[in-house]
Formats: structure tokens, sequence, C-alpha cells
């Protein structure tokens, strides 16, 4: 089959740019050329099933209340090496803890802003900059206990880090039912590989959320804003997993300086809470005071020590687009050493002559909201129309500050399942870390895939599909 697939004049995570396949996916190959289209077309129709008998769906936001849809599952999986992962988990274990570092800085002392490195206002007048948070004592110092970083290869095979999600990362729960989908479809490809287990992470997640609180048996509970939000589905699935309670902000009170669940035994006090809701919402006395699905004093009991939220209030700062192209120089101010993941090239709109550069070049840039996600407010300059790129450029001028651009970089492709047959589709990579006593990174993550021919656009919420992401644990598979 993989005699007609061929992807031009990009960096194949299967193919070599000769033609031939790497040695990492030589199993794989010799498996799927004993397979017809038709037999992978019948396991994809199970595995379409099977996802809809768990319900693993997700909301569209615009779209009618209560439309779910189900991530479309490509059956050809990511394969990454042992080697190529051990630099991966080197530079995200690098870039996490400056991260952390950088939050703690900010709301203490300042001393990256003092020194020249960051612009203070870049810091104080971003929006996810909470002055709640200023001369507050963590445990352990700790801001961003679940981190999700956003991986891209480039068409010479390099990695990048696109973006940091420090806020409430999704897509953990996919990348583990992806693993169990591939176990039951394909059983015979786990014989022929070593590859890395997935399924401890809720285990890791619970202990990390544990170890954050002093409390000797702390009380856990996943926090989310309902079942209409559109990461539902994983906030269930990880509560589950963890044998904790989920919750919504109206099962909550305060009283006496504790937060306490409501239960049918009782109040029981709560000590750690696992938020799955972004900080606007947490507190309607502290923050948007019209907001129902937070706890009414939660902040007051956060700013006492007596309840642990993860991630901490005020972690957005440090994930915001602006302040991405500074995370090089943090790993150098913070830890002392040279960044082992590099940055993709970012121009600061807000910078006069960044302005003029993308501007000049909008046809050729990627531009990005500086606080958006999901593949929203962007402009892809090599897909737009002349229209849509006049029209970005009006609102890039009324508000350049908004802005970041970035040259278009052509992700790697990995074969994937298509009507067609199997054709080189781009991918990214989202994985895991856990940060408690000790920092902990499952070996895989989640491969997003755009399964429009030729596009970029990985998001699930604009039609990218999702792929299992196996680590070798050995180079010789």
């Amino acid at each position: 089959m993989h005699q007609q697939y061929s992807a031009p004049n990009l960096y194949d995570e299967m193919f070599s740019s000769d033609g031939n396949c790497r040695a990492h996916y030589q199993a794989f190959a010799d498996w799927l050329s004993d397979i017809t289209p038709e037999q992978l077309q019948q396991k994809k129709q199970e595995a379409d099933l099977l996802f809809h008998r768990v319900g693993i769906t997700f909301n569209v936001y615009g779209e009618d209340a209560g439309t779910e849809r189900l991530i479309p599952f490509d059956s050809v999986p990511r394969i990454i090496p042992a080697s190529e992962w051990s630099m991966l988990e080197r530079g995200m274990r690098q870039r996490v803890a400056a991260l952390n570092a950088f939050l703690y800085d900010i709301y203490h002392d300042q001393n990256i802003i003092r020194a020249g490195i960051i612009p203070a206002e870049q810091v104080f007048a971003n929006d996810q900059f909470q002055p709640c948070m200023q001369g507050l004592n963590l445990p352990g110092n700790i801001y961003a206990h679940i981190t999700g970083v956003d991986l891209i290869r480039n068409d010479a095979g390099d990695y990048f880090v696109l973006e940091d999600n420090l806020r409430t990362p999704s897509g953990v729960s996919y990348m583990m039912e992806n693993r169990k989908m591939m176990m039951r479809l394909f059983p015979e490809l786990f014989s022929r590989h070593a590859i890395a287990p997935v399924s401890h992470y809720p285990a890791l997640l619970l202990k990390t959320l544990r170890e954050s609180s002093a409390v000797d048996n702390p009380c856990v509970v996943v926090l989310t804003p309902g079942r209409y939000n559109s990461a539902y589905f994983e906030h269930a699935f990880l509560a589950q997993q963890m044998g904790v309670e989920l919750v919504e902000g109206q099962d909550h009170f305060v009283k006496n300086g504790f937060v306490y669940m409501r239960t049918t035994l009782g109040p029981q006090r709560v000590d750690v809470i696992y938020r799955r809701l972004d900080d606007a919402f947490l507190d309607p006395l502290t923050f948007n005071a019209g907001s129902m699905l937070g706890v009414p004093g939660l902040t007051s009991v956060y700013r006492a020590g007596n309840i642990v939220l993860t991630n901490a209030i005020g972690t957005g700062v440090a994930d915001d687009k602006s302040i991405y192209p500074f995370v090089p120089d943090m790993i150098r101010f913070y830890l002392s050493e040279e960044p082992i993941l590099n940055n993709v090239p970012t121009y600061q709109c807000r910078k006069a002559d960044d302005l003029k550069y993308t501007l000049d070049n909008l046809d050729k840039l990627v531009v990005k909201e500086v606080h958006g996600a999901g593949g929203y407010g962007m402009l892809i300059g090599p897909k737009a129309t002349k229209q849509e790129i006049e029209a970005f450029r009006v609102q890039l001028k009324n508000n350049p500050a908004n802005y970041i651009s970035q040259p278009t970089l052509s992700l790697s492709s990995c074969p994937t399942f298509v009507d067609e047959g199997i054709a080189p589709r781009h991918i990214d990579l989202r994985p895991f870390l856990l940060t408690g006593k000790e920092t902990h990174l499952v070996p895989g993550g989640l491969t997003r895939v755009a399964l429009t021919e030729g596009s970029l656009v990985v998001n699930s919420s604009q039609g990218g599909g999702t792929k299992d992401t196996w680590i070798l644990e050995d180079e010789l598979c």
C-alpha cells in the first residue's frame, strides 16, 4: 500500500525523502503491507462505534447547544524512537521548571523584570496576571502542576515548541482512550513493538494532586463547569479513573475558612481542587461577579492556605502568546542553561518593527491573538484569500498588541487513513507533564492530525482528529 504514498517537500514521520521507511516504523510497515484497505475501513467503523458507546465526544462552541461530535480517530500511529523521546523529555522538563520559576518570581520579587529581560507591561498589563496572587506562597512553589506542551516538527525534522498550556490543558483522556482502542483493534501490533505504557497517567495525576497538599489524607475533587463544556468527557473520565468526586461549583460552600462539599452523608472538607475552569469563573466574590460556576469565597480560603488549586490562579500569564517569546530567556535566567527545545521564531506586533514586518508579509505568516485558543482568531496567510488578509490587516492595525506572528512552518506529516487510502496529513504532539515532589512525564501524548488535505489546523473544534502516540522503549524495535 505504501508504494503509492508520497509526501512531497515535507518531513514525513514514516518515510524519508527518498521513499524508504524509517527504521522505527519498519515493523509497522511490514504489518501494514499485509492489511487491505477494506480491513482498515472495517476497523475504522468499529472504532467509531466503540467511541460512541464509551461516550468519547466533545461539544463545539457556537453550534446548537448539546451538539456532540466524535473526535475522528486515525488508526495509523505516530511512532517516536526512544532516543528522540529522551531529548524531548529533557527539553520539556527544563521548560516547565523555568515556567514555574517565572510564575513564582513575578508574584514575588519580580527579578526577571528588574533585570530588564521581560518588559513590565508585558506582565502587569496582561489579562491573566492576578494581583491577588502577589506575595502568596504556594506549597513547593508549584503553580503549574499539570502542563501540556505543544510540539511541532518542521520540514527539516527539527522539533519546536509551538505553545505551553498551563491553565487547564486538555486532551489526556483521548491519549488514553486512543491507546485502549489500538490495543483492542490491533493486538498483534503490540506483540511486534515494545511500546511504553500510558495507562498509569491517572495514578500519577492523583499522586501529584495528593502531594500538593500538606494534609495527611487530602480529599481531592475535579471541578467542572458542567456537562455543556467542550471537555466534559475528560473531566468525568479523569475523576472516574482517579476514584474522586466530579463536582460543580454549586456543590461547595465556604465555612470557617475551609471549603466543604455537600454529600449525602453531610458536609465533607475538600483539600485539593483540580479545577477545569478558568480564573474568571472560580470565585464571583473576587473575579467575575456574574459567574454561577465557581465557589463564593474560594479565593480567601486559597490565600489562607486551606485549599490547593491545580493549576494555581494566575498561571495563564505564563502561557500567554505574548510571553511565549521570552521562555528561552527564562531558561537562561532561572536555570543558567541553554534551551534544549527551540521556540518558533515569533514577531511581537506591539513592537513597531515587528508590526511593519508582519503587515508587509501577511500572505506568508501565521498571525495569532495573544489570548486566543482553539485555532480561532488567527490568520494563516498562505491559505487565506486576499479579502481575508485585508480584513485581518484592519484588525491588526487597530490593536497590534493583541497579536503575534510566526513563519508558516510546514508541519511534519504522518500516514493517515483517509477515504482514498493512506495519505500524508499534518500533525502536532501534546505531551503532558505532572509536577509535584517530582516531575513525571508519561511517555506519549496526544497526537492531533489535520484531516483536511494541506490543512495546518489540527484543533478538534475545527475538524482535526487524533492518533495513538507510541514511544518505543527499545531502539532495536
